[in-house]
């Protein structure tokens, strides 16, 4: 593995954010947007409740770590579908580049996407909103490990299912936070789930670190355990999604559905 081609990946995804502001706003416009609508949702919930939760704290600081893993995941299918969009994709494929460099140049993209989205989100909630996310010091880094490790792993699979069905079939990128969402229990706690929800929350390494970062806020004991099960989880999924992307992409040489890659080629 080489690094030059992974840098050459990164780097033609930053000319073309310098050559388009159009690509840049949207890095952080959709963040701000987000943080500022729920930091005045939960300033009015902590006038309205007059209870002892600290909205502020639990729900404004949810979104926050979401989106944050939103970003993460879209920074990955954003750049890979760039190529696509571009027909460049088989140009890079013709050259003597590897699929793990190509992904680790994805990766390294989504890392400059996500970290100029969270420089804002920070901010924003910190300056504006007064969120204590500082407090927490060096404790927030395996929080926000798992949700970059678990959003990588989205990215690629995600990537994989546009490469396996063609161009047409983006929007079922876009979903998926949404997706998974009430699985996780970014609002609210596990236990409020069915047990058949419950079930499929187990495999989602988010929903361990929305349980402990609420009891955090909230003042309750946390399982230990549940970080290291989350990181091992979130690690496991981002090796069975890039096995997965290369077979995708072995498929599609074989079948010659990678030199026919168009809107139309999702046989």
């Amino acid at each position: 593995m080489r690094l030059e081609p992974i840098a050459g990946v990164v780097l033609r995804q930053l000319y073309l954010m310098r050559g388009s502001p159009v690509r840049v706003l949207p890095m952080f416009a959709w963040v701000a947007i987000d943080i500022v609508t729920w930091g005045f949702i939960s300033r009015y919930l902590d006038a309205v409740s007059g209870s002892r939760i600290d909205f502020i704290a639990s729900l404004l600081g949810a979104v926050l770590l979401w989106d944050f893993f939103t970003r993460i995941m879209q920074g990955v299918t954003t750049a890979f579908l760039e190529d696509v969009w571009s027909r460049n994709f088989l140009n890079f494929f013709a050259s003597p580049l590897l699929i793990s460099e190509y992904l680790l140049g994805l990766i390294g993209t989504s890392i400059v996407a996500s970290l100029v989205g969270l420089a804002v989100m920070l901010v924003l909630a910190t300056a504006v909103f007064g969120l204590p996310f500082f407090s927490m010091g060096l404790a927030l880094v395996p929080f926000l490990l798992v949700l970059f490790l678990f959003g990588i792993g989205l990215g690629v699979l995600a990537s994989a299912l546009v490469l396996r069905f063609g161009p047409a079939s983006e929007w079922m990128v876009w979903p998926l936070p949404a997706l998974l969402s009430p699985f996780v229990g970014v609002f609210y706690p596990l236990a409020t789930l069915p047990a058949w929800m419950r079930s499929i929350a187990k495999a989602l390494p988010p929903s361990y670190v929305f349980e402990d970062m609420r009891a955090i806020v909230t003042g309750h004991p946390y399982d230990a355990t549940s970080l290291p099960l989350a990181l091992g989880l979130a690690l496991s999924q981002i090796l069975l999604c890039a096995w997965l992307f290369v077979r995708v992409h072995r498929y599609t040489v074989r079948t010659g559905l990678l030199a026919r890659y168009s809107a139309e080629s999702i046989g």
